[in-house]
């Protein structure tokens, strides 16, 4: 099979041909890739081959580019399209690239190419993004364990082998217990409470699998409807029991779908792998590539946090408490009615329901909304274009142009949950910045989301919870598309400081909650009219609700995830419930039941790039809030203060230290306090 006829080998395709990609053309397509990436490295590290930028890095540069074209797609396919069919291929050529990639880390002849361009005497005189790349690849072939001698080069290879296909299989289980359980309901009384938005999705799903009536799902639309809105509290338990052991040794399918093993080999692998690279544990092999210096920086962080949040959550607890006991009739506050019970707190409290925001967030609007925002902070305009090869009808795809034109970057927007599709909203890359001789190839993103879909007669009406995730995902995006940096490895987010990666994302959020920039797209779907500011000033109101509570939530992810790579011990395994319950005495103050098995399915960290890193997501908030303070004071929409954020932090990839990003924007280090201003708290 070669070019001609498999689409993920063609040379001349700007996008990827997704409708022609199938599954037998995974295995050839990354079998020849390696095979010609393979002879070309050894023709860069023969005897007498030159060893300088261009001979070396770029040319390393290229063959990255041609196996992420090809990659990337399929990846990408296994995501929002699974199948048996492709999850098999997917799996096989996953665990051959992994092996290939680590093979290619633990190349000496590669390495020492690599050296000899950084010890040249004009290496000083390249530019800032050729100096960097070489930086960013010696330390990589470090990590990859190029310096261990036999039996430890073998062992590493086969550790990243097996976590390859192990951290798969976790993210397939999760896949699978998500769409293998569902409820039935015929009789519509059993979803009192729920809105009409919420029972449409429903009974779509309903429709989807040719019953009558409506079928509950562990898909998110329905989750979300049915622990916050529905007065059934029996459902209400039936969801969250489902849910909350997905891929576990406990619920409806217990053993079925059992992560439990598959954490506890993750981990002695990790821990393995750390130590063979001289690393005490896994956190300390993170922080290799963070912002943090050490465990003790996380640690600190993390629990200086807990002791400022936690009294606040406390006091959010006890008075939902009794609100539920005084108005709602609930004696026994349990974890499956805290959504609901916050939901009605809220409402009576602000006068706010979610269900009176919904019509004002129709989704083909928030998107228009939210490239209007992104046009008035950088001159950014977005062009759809309807002649672009997708995955599935309700994929659009927008060029990306600055304002005299020029188009620099794509992205794909892909905002509805369905089957075959993994859960949660995320942003990846289809194609890098690439300059190469006189061809620049553009950065194309993947915006991926699982909002619910249209009904009949109606838009998709988001909450603003889902508007917040939509700015969130597309600050990534606009940290991956606004990148001047022409050499892939170090543009947009590649090399950046896993602990700063979130800093853009979070960063957009803030324009959601913005008068000026909601008054760009919160218009009612049916009658046009703008948010009224009786509702806008009940969101302000309401926004900081609950807020102790959320923090802390966060914080029990982010230390539960950090000490456990920290602590692990070989004699005593990974215990991931004990070292959960351990940091939940320092930060919880609601336990759940004890046959909850949250780590189970948390992706993040376990078939995601969260390892010792979910920290990441508050670390980097105290970037995000920080620097929104001067768009604040400049007015929000500020073209000025979009340009220079723009410039300093978008444009730079990891050319530089994320610090000194911010500090070139910020003009001084960040200051923590800001954090707890975003939330209320300081």
């Amino acid at each position: 099979m070669d070019s001609t006829t498999n689409p993920l080998l063609d040379p001349n395709g700007d996008l990827p041909a997704f409708s022609a990609i199938r599954p037998e053309h995974v295995e050839p397509a990354i079998d020849r890739l390696i095979a010609q990436e393979r002879a070309r490295i050894d023709e860069i590290t023969a005897e007498g081959a030159v060893r300088d930028f261009e001979h070396v890095i770029l040319a390393q540069e290229r063959l990255d580019q041609a196996m992420a074209r090809a990659w990337a797609p399929v990846s990408h396919l296994h995501s929002v399209a699974d199948s048996e069919a492709l999850r098999k291929a997917h799996g096989i050529a996953e665990e051959k690239l992994t092996e290939h990639g680590l093979e290619v880390g633990q190349n000496r002849a590669l390495y020492a190419a690599t050296q000899a361009v950084a010890d040249r005497d004009d290496f000083a005189g390249l530019p800032v993004a050729a100096r960097a790349s070489v930086e960013h690849a010696l330390r990589d072939f470090r990590l990859s364990g190029v310096a261990l001698e036999e039996p430890a080069r073998t062992r590493f290879r086969e550790i990243g082998v097996e976590l390859s296909r192990l951290t798969t299989e976790f993210s397939n289980a999760v896949l699978d217990a998500t769409e293998a359980w569902h409820k039935h309901i015929t009789d519509e009384r059993d979803l009192a409470g729920i809105p009409a938005s919420g029972r449409a999705v429903l009974r779509e799903y309903a429709r989807e699998a040719k019953l009558d009536g409506y079928l509950v799902t562990l898909k998110q639309p329905s989750v979300q409807a049915v622990l916050t809105y529905a007065e059934n509290r029996d459902l209400r338990f039936d969801v969250y029991y489902a849910y909350q052991t997905r891929a576990s040794d406990q619920g409806p399918d217990k053993g079925k779908f059992d992560n439990s093993e598959r954490i506890e080999r993750i981990m002695a692998l990790r821990h393995e792998a750390a130590q063979l690279l001289g690393f005490a544990n896994a956190a300390e092999e993170s922080l290799a590539t963070k912002m943090a210096s050490s465990p003790d920086d996380v640690l600190t962080f993390l629990s200086d946090l807990a002791v400022r949040a936690k009294p606040q959550a406390k006091e959010e607890l006890a008075d939902l408490r009794r609100f539920a006991t005084d108005e709602l009739k609930i004696e026994n506050l349990e974890p499956w009615d805290i959504g609901f019970a916050a939901e009605r707190l809220r409402q009576q409290r602000y006068a706010l329901d979610e269900e009176q925001l919904k019509p004002y967030f129709p989704a083909p609007q928030v998107v228009d909304g939210l490239f209007a925002v992104v046009e008035k902070l950088y001159g950014v305009t977005f062009k759809p274009r309807d002649d672009v090869d997708t995955w599935h009808k309700d994929v659009r795809y927008y060029d990306l142009a600055n304002a005299d034109g020029t188009v620099f970057a794509g992205a794909y927007v892909d905002l509805y949950a369905r089957s075959g599709k993994r859960g949660g909203a995320w942003m990846d890359v289809c194609e890098h910045r690439f300059r190469d001789g006189d061809h620049l190839q553009l950065p194309v993103a993947f915006l991926t989301c699982n909002f619910p879909p249209p009904t009949a007669g109606a838009p998709a009406l988001l909450t603003h919870d889902d508007v917040l995730t939509l700015f969130h995902e597309f600050g990534h995006g606009l940290h991956h598309m606004l990148t001047e940096v022409d050499v892939p490895s170090v543009a947009g987010i590649e090399g950046v400081e896993w602990d700063a990666v979130e800093l853009p994302s979070q960063f957009m959020e803030n324009f959601a909650w913005d008068r000026e920039a909601l008054r760009l797209f919160a218009r009612h779907y049916v009658t046009g009219e703008p948010l009224p500011d009786e509702l806008y000033e009940k969101m302000l109101k309401a926004r900081h609700f609950h807020a102790g509570l959320f923090l802390v939530r966060q914080l029990e992810f982010a230390l539960f995830d950090f000490r456990l790579h920290l602590e692990y011990d070989p004699a005593r395994g990974a215990r991931p419930m004990e070292v959960l319950e351990e940091v939940r005495k320092e930060t919880s103050v609601l336990h759940p039941p004890v046959w909850q098995r949250f780590p189970h399915a948390f992706s993040h960290i376990f078939a995601g790039g969260y390892s010792a890193g979910y920290y990441s997501y508050l670390w980097a908030e105290v970037l995000s809030a920080d620097a929104f303070e001067p768009f604040e004071a400049a007015g929000v929409l500020d073209r000025a203060t979009g340009e220079r954020f723009r410039r300093e932090v978008l444009a730079v990839g990891s050319t530089r230290p994320a610090l000194a990003s911010f500090e070139a924007f910020r003009g001084r280090a960040p200051e923590p306090t800001a954090l707890l201003r975003s939330y209320g708290l300081a």
